[in-house]
């Protein structure tokens, strides 16, 4: 009767644990003895290949002795320039096919022969009608041989056709590409080797596929092109690296992965978890397992036809669309978590060679914000980049909600290019419920959005003002002006407004690097009181002094949560936005773009509120504030004199949008990959090396460059011999051509006088920041009020 796994897993632990706490009991000092395997366990290597025949098409005569992962560290990360490969994407170019009529089934086919045909037409016509032929009888083909052929066509071709394909193609792209940069050639390499555990009895313990075995050097490989392990691998690698029998010690092996991506954080802490344990069984300070990172980024070749999809952001032609990676996983996503982890589900079922990254819930779309966009060239829209971290763990708690976040940043950066500066404010005032914000700011989301952060930044510096939780507010209210022994807080107001945004205009475009946000605060009386208030009679030298200690005290905190926190993440956004759409009016200005016609147009119909927004209501929020300021938001007790004080505050001014372009030295100095990483993030999904942040985007045209121009791939180096050039098997690599991106037209501008680029404001820039106050005046009055109870006992 065979064993079960978990028993015998725990049976080793246990016998492990027995040997080595006996050994530290009678003979501290000696190693400890390594997990054996099972008693009757054994081994079997029941597939594999020479990998140079497999990948390259070329059989080396000898394994030379610079292969494998260099160096022994257990993460190592390849210290050259980050690389691209190239792979077919062929039915990417038809992802908005529609589903076909039963007279066009009829009428394509359903055979191999059938679909070879329609292949072979369209490979000598081009023609996108014979490829839609060639799809369509593969759908025949589908729903002729699937176990569930009720598939509908859409789910279809998205899910089996185009990320199979994707999978596939990628994954083996890869593989050719690690085979050559590590060379794995020669005798000593196999691919695709399985290993099979089985029990006494026969039955299966562990079987798994190594995409690389170097049997002298007892090493395991896997390729991993998005960095991510698969826990059911994982699970093998554990028994397989403890197992020793008669014929097989895998107790000596390695285990590498290879990745092309930067290593995901449940790698990192798997890899680093079962590294650890086997030093410790192992007694070796070597590191059995380990992580080696040369980053590369794969890049689809597909055509632009008439039946590829295209999506309404970022393009001001009503009747055009954009494209790119970040659309394809923006709109891809799931709208709630349920939904999310669901499509997660779903994509890991296919990624069996992890071609298709980390999946639909990879990207925190919470964090989406734009930070690049190119030159807007006229009839070609323009590209754009943004950046957004990763997910921990996207299987678990996967990313959702891409698309709105998407929509909003696009339907702000054209708010902000149709409506003039002078709308650019919102007002919270109870004096003032006429004066809430301009009405057609109101009709968009980001006038939502700026309404709404005023309101929130009332309450969080109501909780700022708590002596209790925060060590600023108990110095201030030490240190505020008093009346009657009591401290006194002055009638103020606050607003947000943008620091200066720092830049780099290189390349043809913008690199938005930090876009940060203040908040200012001065005094302001108030007519409207609450009744039973207690009003101070401040001089106005106290109220300057309540200005310094709120600035000094206070606002700090208040400041901080507006840049950090995810309830300001919107504001964030769409304040990103907003220097892109000065950017796109300074070169408007310059020369004619798709643009100008929406330029200080005020019609802002195309960018209305959506979704579950759509009803929202000026009005409706002005009454939330009246009811905080009323009934009041946060409540402490000041022991100055047993009072219970309430207070409130707020207000955002994006009229103004200074900035400053750093110069070249700075920009190289701090961001060195930055452009690169921008003009591949236009065509595919790159990972930053220095942070968890994802890079994505996308052309406003909905152009594509086809994957550009492929670099031709290096030949392993094979000492002493010539370096043919080896041919993969199957379709040959494409060479598409290539259309400029960022960082490929233009050249650095420096920056003349070292100060703040003109924002389009008549007013010198340097001048903006000291009158922002003073041009907020008029529109952005915010106030603090204060209520005051019986002390409790």
């Amino acid at each position: 009767m065979s064993t079960p796994i978990t028993t015998r897993l725990k049976r080793r632990l246990a016998s492990c644990l027995a040997i080595a706490s006996a050994a530290g009991m009678m003979l501290v000092g000696l190693p400890a003895a390594p997990a054996q395997a099972a008693p009757g366990d054994t081994a079997k290597i029941t597939t594999g290949k020479r990998c140079d025949q497999l990948h390259l098409g070329k059989k080396y005569p000898r394994t030379p002795a610079n292969s494998g992962a260099p160096g022994s560290r257990h993460h190592d990360v390849y210290p050259g320039a980050d690389e691209q490969y190239f792979f077919d994407n062929l039915f990417k170019g038809f992802d908005s096919l529609p589903a076909p009529t039963p007279q066009q089934l009829g009428q394509v086919g359903r055979t191999d022969d059938d679909i070879d045909a329609w292949d072979k037409k369209y490979a000598a016509s081009k023609d996108p009608d014979d490829m839609r032929s060639g799809i369509y009888a593969r759908y025949n083909r589908f729903k002729d041989t699937a176990q569930n052929p009720n598939v509908p066509f859409g789910k279809w071709m998205k899910r089996f056709l185009i990320n199979n394909e994707i999978n596939n193609h990628k994954g083996g792209a890869f593989e050719r590409k690690t085979v050559r940069d590590f060379n794995m050639i020669g005798p000593d390499w196999l691919c695709e080797v399985t290993i099979e555990i089985r029990d006494k009895d026969g039955k299966l313990v562990a079987r798994r596929k190594y995409d690389s075995y170097n049997q002298k050097l007892n090493q395991f490989g896997e390729f991993k092109s998005n960095g991510k392990y698969r826990s059911n691998q994982l699970k093998a690698d554990k028994i397989i690296m403890r197992h020793k029998d008669a014929k097989f010690d895998f107790t000596k092996n390695r285990l590498v992965m290879y990745a092309g991506e930067k290593a995901t954080r449940g790698t990192t802490n798997q890899y680093g978890a079962l590294n650890k344990a086997l030093q410790g069984e192992r007694n070796t300070t070597g590191n059995p397992v380990r992580i080696y990172e040369r980053r590369a980024t794969g890049k689809g070749v597909f055509p632009t036809t008439k039946y590829s999809k295209s999506y309404p952001v970022m393009n001001p032609d009503p009747s055009k669309g954009s494209r790119g990676p970040l659309n394809d996983a923006a709109f891809d996503s799931g709208r709630t978590p349920k939904e999310a982890k669901a499509l997660q589900r779903q994509y890991q079922q296919v990624n069996t060679r992890s071609g298709l990254g980390r999946g639909p819930g990879g990207i925190d779309f919470s964090t989406l914000q734009l930070q690049y966009v190119g030159n807007p060239v006229k009839g070609k829209g323009l590209d754009y980049s943004f950046k957004a971290d990763y997910m921990p763990d996207e299987d678990e708690n996967p990313g959702y909600g891409g698309q709105a976040k998407l929509q909003l940043a696009s339907d702000a950066m054209f708010t902000w290019l149709a409506l003039t500066p002078d709308k650019f404010w919102v007002n919270l005032n109870p004096d003032q419920p006429d004066r809430i914000m301009d009405s057609a700011f109101a009709k968009t989301d980001a006038g939502r959005v700026l309404l709404e952060a005023d309101l929130a930044m009332k309450h969080d510096f109501a909780n700022a003002l708590n002596p209790d939780k925060h060590a600023g507010a108990r110095r201030f209210w030490d240190t505020a002006p008093r009346r009657d022994g009591m401290p006194c807080f002055p009638m103020v107001r606050l607003w947000i407004e943008p620091k200066t945004a720092k830049v780099r205009e290189q390349d043809g475009g913008i690199y938005i690097l930090d876009a940060p946000l203040k908040v200012s605060t001065e005094w302001m009386d108030v007519k409207y009181e609450n009744p039973g208030a207690r009003v101070c009679k401040l001089t106005d030298p106290e109220k300057r002094a309540s200005e310094t200690l709120l600035r000094a005290n206070v606002i700090p905190e208040v400041e901080k949560r507006v840049n950090t926190t995810a309830t300001y993440a919107d504001l964030r956004r769409v304040y990103a936005s907003r220097v892109a759409a000065e950017w796109i009016r300074q070169q408007d200005a310059k020369t004619p773009t798709d643009f100008r016609k929406i330029i200080n147009s005020n019609a802002v119909d195309r960018w209305k509120l959506r979704g579950p927004n759509e009803k929202w209501s000026k009005t409706e929020t002005w009454q939330r504030y009246m009811k905080s300021y009323r009934e009041g938001v946060e409540w402490f007790e000041l022991r100055y004199g047993g009072k219970v004080y309430n207070q409130g505050v707020g207000g955002v001014d994006f009229s103004k949008s200074p900035k400053r372009n750093i110069t070249g030295t700075r920009f190289q100095v701090e961001h060195p990959r930055l452009p690169a990483t921008t003009k591949t993030s236009v065509r595919a999904e790159i990972s930053a090396r220095e942070s968890d942040t994802s890079y994505l985007g996308g052309n406003g045209a909905g152009e594509s460059d086809n994957g550009g121009t492929p670099a031709p791939s290096p030949t392993p180096t094979d000492p002493g011999k010539p370096t043919p050039t080896p041919t993969g098997p199957g379709t040959p690599d494409p060479t598409p051509t290539n259309r400029p991106g960022p960082g490929e037209t233009g050249g650095n501008k420096p920056d003349p006088d070292g100060d703040l680029a003109n924002t389009g404001s008549d007013t010198p820039v340097g001048l903006i920041a000291g009158i922002a106050a003073a041009a907020v005046a008029a529109g952005a009055g915010l106030v603090w009020w204060k209520r005051r109870r019986n002390a409790m006992g």
